[in-house]
Protein backbone atom coordinates (compact mmCIF):
# COMPACT_ATOMS: atom_id res chain seq x y z
CA UNK A 1 0.00 0.00 0.00
CA UNK A 2 1.09 3.23 -0.76
CA UNK A 3 -0.51 6.89 -0.33
CA UNK A 4 -0.97 10.34 -2.01
CA UNK A 5 -2.42 13.74 -1.30
CA UNK A 6 -6.12 14.21 -2.33
CA UNK A 7 -7.57 17.59 -3.42
CA UNK A 8 -7.67 18.75 0.35
CA UNK A 9 -4.37 17.78 1.34
CA UNK A 10 -4.89 14.53 3.32
CA UNK A 11 -2.94 11.30 2.57
CA UNK A 12 -5.38 8.53 0.92
CA UNK A 13 -4.04 4.84 -0.13
CA UNK A 14 -4.15 4.08 -3.54
CA UNK A 15 -3.44 0.87 -5.16
CA UNK A 16 -0.32 0.50 -7.55
CA UNK A 17 0.11 -1.52 -10.54
CA UNK A 18 2.91 -3.60 -12.29
CA UNK A 19 3.15 -0.47 -14.47
CA UNK A 20 2.52 2.25 -11.84
CA UNK A 21 4.34 3.45 -8.32
CA UNK A 22 3.05 7.05 -6.87
CA UNK A 23 5.41 8.48 -4.70
CA UNK A 24 3.69 10.53 -2.03
CA UNK A 25 5.80 13.88 -1.86
CA UNK A 26 4.67 16.95 -0.18
CA UNK A 27 5.54 20.43 0.68
CA UNK A 28 5.39 23.82 -1.46
CA UNK A 29 7.54 21.79 -3.81
CA UNK A 30 6.38 18.33 -3.84
CA UNK A 31 5.91 16.38 -7.23
CA UNK A 32 4.17 13.53 -7.33
CA UNK A 33 5.41 11.09 -10.41
CA UNK A 34 4.67 8.33 -11.73
CA UNK A 35 7.64 5.85 -11.53
CA UNK A 36 8.21 3.60 -14.54
CA UNK A 37 9.99 1.04 -12.85
CA UNK A 38 7.65 -0.12 -9.50
CA UNK A 39 10.27 -2.45 -7.75
CA UNK A 40 12.52 0.36 -7.68
CA UNK A 41 12.74 2.31 -4.12
CA UNK A 42 12.75 6.33 -4.14
CA UNK A 43 15.89 7.37 -3.41
CA UNK A 44 17.11 10.32 -1.16
CA UNK A 45 20.27 12.25 -2.18
CA UNK A 46 22.25 14.53 -0.51
CA UNK A 47 24.02 17.33 -1.76
CA UNK A 48 25.66 19.03 0.49
CA UNK A 49 29.47 19.46 2.49
CA UNK A 50 31.34 17.97 5.26
CA UNK A 51 29.16 18.35 7.72
CA UNK A 52 26.96 15.71 5.69
CA UNK A 53 29.52 13.26 3.77
CA UNK A 54 30.49 10.05 4.59
CA UNK A 55 33.77 9.49 6.22
CA UNK A 56 35.95 6.25 5.88
CA UNK A 57 36.42 3.55 8.91
CA UNK A 58 39.89 5.39 9.25
CA UNK A 59 38.70 8.80 10.21
CA UNK A 60 35.92 7.30 12.66
CA UNK A 61 34.25 8.36 15.32
CA UNK A 62 33.79 11.23 12.71
CA UNK A 63 30.40 10.85 10.74
CA UNK A 64 28.31 13.19 8.26
CA UNK A 65 24.86 13.60 9.51
CA UNK A 66 23.65 12.42 5.35
CA UNK A 67 25.68 9.37 7.10
CA UNK A 68 23.41 8.33 9.95
CA UNK A 69 20.26 9.38 7.77
CA UNK A 70 19.63 5.93 6.49
CA UNK A 71 19.02 4.66 10.38
CA UNK A 72 15.79 7.07 10.40
CA UNK A 73 14.89 6.05 6.99
CA UNK A 74 12.66 2.36 6.29
CA UNK A 75 13.37 -0.32 4.21
CA UNK A 76 11.55 1.35 0.64
CA UNK A 77 13.94 4.42 1.02
CA UNK A 78 17.15 4.32 0.05
CA UNK A 79 19.75 7.32 0.90
CA UNK A 80 22.68 8.54 -1.67
CA UNK A 81 24.94 10.97 -0.06
CA UNK A 82 26.74 12.66 -2.88
CA UNK A 83 28.67 15.26 0.16
CA UNK A 84 31.39 16.59 -0.76
CA UNK A 85 34.07 17.97 2.38
CA UNK A 86 35.24 20.90 1.31
CA UNK A 87 32.46 21.88 -1.20
CA UNK A 88 30.07 24.96 -1.64
CA UNK A 89 27.01 25.20 -3.60
CA UNK A 90 29.79 26.82 -6.10
CA UNK A 91 32.92 24.26 -5.90
CA UNK A 92 29.80 20.85 -5.82
CA UNK A 93 28.74 21.42 -9.55
CA UNK A 94 32.57 22.54 -10.60
CA UNK A 95 33.55 18.99 -8.98
CA UNK A 96 30.69 17.44 -10.60
CA UNK A 97 28.87 16.56 -8.32
CA UNK A 98 25.41 17.77 -9.58
CA UNK A 99 26.24 15.95 -12.52
CA UNK A 100 26.80 12.92 -11.14
CA UNK A 101 23.37 13.39 -9.22
CA UNK A 102 21.73 14.35 -12.46
CA UNK A 103 22.89 11.00 -14.24
CA UNK A 104 21.37 8.92 -11.34
CA UNK A 105 17.75 11.18 -10.09
CA UNK A 106 14.67 9.66 -11.08
CA UNK A 107 10.97 10.80 -10.88
CA UNK A 108 10.03 10.79 -7.30
CA UNK A 109 13.24 10.94 -5.64
CA UNK A 110 14.26 13.48 -3.40
CA UNK A 111 17.27 16.15 -3.37
CA UNK A 112 18.49 17.58 -0.26
CA UNK A 113 20.51 20.96 -0.91
CA UNK A 114 22.83 21.86 2.03
CA UNK A 115 25.40 24.23 1.20
CA UNK A 116 27.05 27.39 3.63
CA UNK A 117 29.83 26.39 5.44
CA UNK A 118 31.97 27.42 2.68
CA UNK A 119 30.19 29.22 0.43
CA UNK A 120 30.77 31.93 3.48
CA UNK A 121 34.75 31.45 2.40
CA UNK A 122 34.28 34.75 0.30
CA UNK A 123 38.14 35.16 0.01
CA UNK A 124 38.21 31.51 -1.88
CA UNK A 125 37.45 32.18 -5.47
CA UNK A 126 36.60 28.23 -6.03
CA UNK A 127 34.37 28.55 -3.30
CA UNK A 128 33.03 31.77 -2.06
CA UNK A 129 29.98 33.08 -2.79
CA UNK A 130 27.44 36.15 -2.19
CA UNK A 131 24.27 35.28 -0.23
CA UNK A 132 21.78 37.31 -2.40
CA UNK A 133 22.65 36.65 -5.77
CA UNK A 134 25.86 34.25 -6.75
CA UNK A 135 24.76 31.73 -3.61
CA UNK A 136 21.00 31.77 -5.04
CA UNK A 137 22.41 31.35 -8.30
CA UNK A 138 23.63 28.13 -7.65
CA UNK A 139 21.38 27.08 -5.43
CA UNK A 140 18.81 27.41 -8.16
CA UNK A 141 20.42 25.20 -9.88
CA UNK A 142 20.09 21.87 -8.04
CA UNK A 143 16.34 23.23 -7.38
CA UNK A 144 15.52 23.09 -11.53
CA UNK A 145 18.40 19.60 -12.10
CA UNK A 146 15.97 17.89 -9.58
CA UNK A 147 12.40 19.37 -11.15
CA UNK A 148 13.81 18.33 -14.57
CA UNK A 149 14.06 14.91 -13.25
CA UNK A 150 10.81 14.83 -12.07
CA UNK A 151 12.26 15.02 -8.16
CA UNK A 152 11.41 17.26 -5.37
CA UNK A 153 14.20 19.51 -4.32
CA UNK A 154 14.82 20.40 -0.48
CA UNK A 155 16.64 23.32 0.57
CA UNK A 156 18.47 22.56 4.59
CA UNK A 157 19.94 25.40 5.84
CA UNK A 158 23.73 24.51 7.11
CA UNK A 159 23.95 22.90 10.31
CA UNK A 160 25.39 25.21 13.12
CA UNK A 161 28.63 25.29 14.89
CA UNK A 162 29.41 24.44 18.22
CA UNK A 163 29.51 28.19 18.86
CA UNK A 164 28.74 29.78 22.26
CA UNK A 165 29.03 33.50 23.75
CA UNK A 166 29.16 32.64 27.56
CA UNK A 167 26.10 29.69 28.16
CA UNK A 168 24.18 31.26 24.56
CA UNK A 169 24.75 29.40 21.13
CA UNK A 170 25.23 31.97 18.93
CA UNK A 171 25.09 31.50 14.95
CA UNK A 172 28.01 31.38 13.11
CA UNK A 173 26.72 31.24 8.95
CA UNK A 174 25.27 35.14 9.11
CA UNK A 175 22.94 35.66 6.00
CA UNK A 176 22.93 32.09 4.07
CA UNK A 177 20.41 30.43 5.53
CA UNK A 178 17.97 33.92 5.21
CA UNK A 179 19.18 33.96 2.04
CA UNK A 180 18.19 30.45 1.13
CA UNK A 181 14.90 30.18 3.03
CA UNK A 182 14.33 33.79 0.88
CA UNK A 183 15.19 31.65 -1.91
CA UNK A 184 12.56 28.26 -1.00
CA UNK A 185 9.91 31.05 -0.88
CA UNK A 186 10.36 32.42 -4.69
CA UNK A 187 11.03 29.00 -6.09
CA UNK A 188 8.03 27.50 -3.98
CA UNK A 189 10.89 24.81 -2.88
CA UNK A 190 10.13 23.25 1.24
CA UNK A 191 13.39 24.48 3.60
CA UNK A 192 14.49 22.53 6.74
CA UNK A 193 15.48 24.78 8.55
CA UNK A 194 19.05 22.96 10.27
CA UNK A 195 20.40 26.37 10.86
CA UNK A 196 18.08 27.34 13.43
CA UNK A 197 16.83 23.97 14.66
CA UNK A 198 20.31 23.26 15.82
CA UNK A 199 21.13 25.96 17.23
CA UNK A 200 18.29 25.52 19.39
CA UNK A 201 19.56 21.81 20.09
CA UNK A 202 22.81 23.30 21.04
CA UNK A 203 21.28 25.90 23.13
CA UNK A 204 19.20 23.40 25.03
CA UNK A 205 22.90 21.31 25.54
CA UNK A 206 24.67 23.56 26.54
CA UNK A 207 28.59 24.21 26.31
CA UNK A 208 30.16 21.06 27.74
CA UNK A 209 26.96 18.96 26.70
CA UNK A 210 27.43 19.15 23.08
CA UNK A 211 31.00 18.71 23.37
CA UNK A 212 30.36 15.02 22.90
CA UNK A 213 28.16 16.01 19.25
CA UNK A 214 30.78 17.10 18.13
CA UNK A 215 34.19 15.38 17.69
CA UNK A 216 36.16 16.30 20.59
CA UNK A 217 38.25 13.40 21.84
CA UNK A 218 40.65 13.35 24.53
CA UNK A 219 44.47 12.23 23.53
CA UNK A 220 44.16 8.52 23.24
CA UNK A 221 40.48 8.15 23.32
CA UNK A 222 40.67 7.11 20.07
CA UNK A 223 43.53 5.52 18.12
CA UNK A 224 42.38 7.19 14.65
CA UNK A 225 43.30 10.85 17.01
CA UNK A 226 46.02 9.44 19.10
CA UNK A 227 46.75 13.11 19.76
CA UNK A 228 42.78 13.97 20.35
CA UNK A 229 41.13 16.32 18.62
CA UNK A 230 39.14 19.74 19.39
CA UNK A 231 36.40 20.24 16.35
CA UNK A 232 33.31 22.51 16.96
CA UNK A 233 32.06 21.97 12.83
CA UNK A 234 32.12 18.24 12.47
CA UNK A 235 30.09 15.70 14.21
CA UNK A 236 31.37 12.10 15.95
CA UNK A 237 28.46 9.20 15.59
CA UNK A 238 26.40 10.41 18.22
CA UNK A 239 25.66 14.20 17.33
CA UNK A 240 25.57 12.93 13.26
CA UNK A 241 22.67 10.60 14.41
CA UNK A 242 21.10 13.42 16.52
CA UNK A 243 21.24 16.10 13.53
CA UNK A 244 19.79 13.19 11.14
CA UNK A 245 17.10 12.21 13.38
CA UNK A 246 16.09 16.34 13.49
CA UNK A 247 16.24 16.26 9.42
CA UNK A 248 14.35 13.21 9.56
CA UNK A 249 11.51 14.36 11.94
CA UNK A 250 10.89 17.69 9.69
CA UNK A 251 10.81 15.77 6.71
CA UNK A 252 8.07 13.95 8.36
CA UNK A 253 6.24 16.73 10.20
CA UNK A 254 6.69 19.23 7.23
CA UNK A 255 4.79 16.54 5.13
CA UNK A 256 7.95 16.74 2.61
CA UNK A 257 8.14 12.39 3.35
CA UNK A 258 5.10 10.70 3.55
CA UNK A 259 5.17 9.84 7.43
CA UNK A 260 5.85 6.45 7.07
CA UNK A 261 8.71 6.43 5.19
CA UNK A 262 9.93 8.20 8.95
CA UNK A 263 10.98 5.71 11.32
CA UNK A 264 12.94 5.16 15.04
CA UNK A 265 12.15 9.08 15.80
CA UNK A 266 12.00 7.93 19.10
CA UNK A 267 14.26 5.63 19.35
CA UNK A 268 17.87 6.26 21.09
CA UNK A 269 20.69 4.58 18.60
CA UNK A 270 23.81 4.28 19.82
CA UNK A 271 26.91 5.31 17.53
CA UNK A 272 27.47 1.77 16.66
CA UNK A 273 24.78 1.97 14.68
CA UNK A 274 26.83 3.54 12.08
CA UNK A 275 28.81 1.96 9.31
CA UNK A 276 32.07 3.29 8.12
CA UNK A 277 33.12 2.30 4.75
CA UNK A 278 37.07 1.15 4.36
CA UNK A 279 37.68 4.42 1.93
CA UNK A 280 35.35 8.00 1.39
CA UNK A 281 33.13 7.52 -1.79
CA UNK A 282 34.89 9.22 -4.98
Amino acid sequence: MRFQRNAVRRWVPIVLTSAMLVVAAAGPASAQSARPDSERPFTVFVAGDSTASIYAAAEAPRTGWGQALPLFLNHDVRVDDEAIAGASSKSFIALGGLSRIASKIRPGDYLLISFGHNDEKITDPARGTDPYTTYQDYLTQYVETARAHGATPVLVTSVERRRFSGDTAVPSHGEYPAAMKKLGETLNVAVIDLSALSMNQWQELGPERTKDHFLWLAPGENPNYPEGIIDNTHFRAHGAIEVARIVAARLKDQRILHPDAVTRLGDPIDESAITWPDQRPT
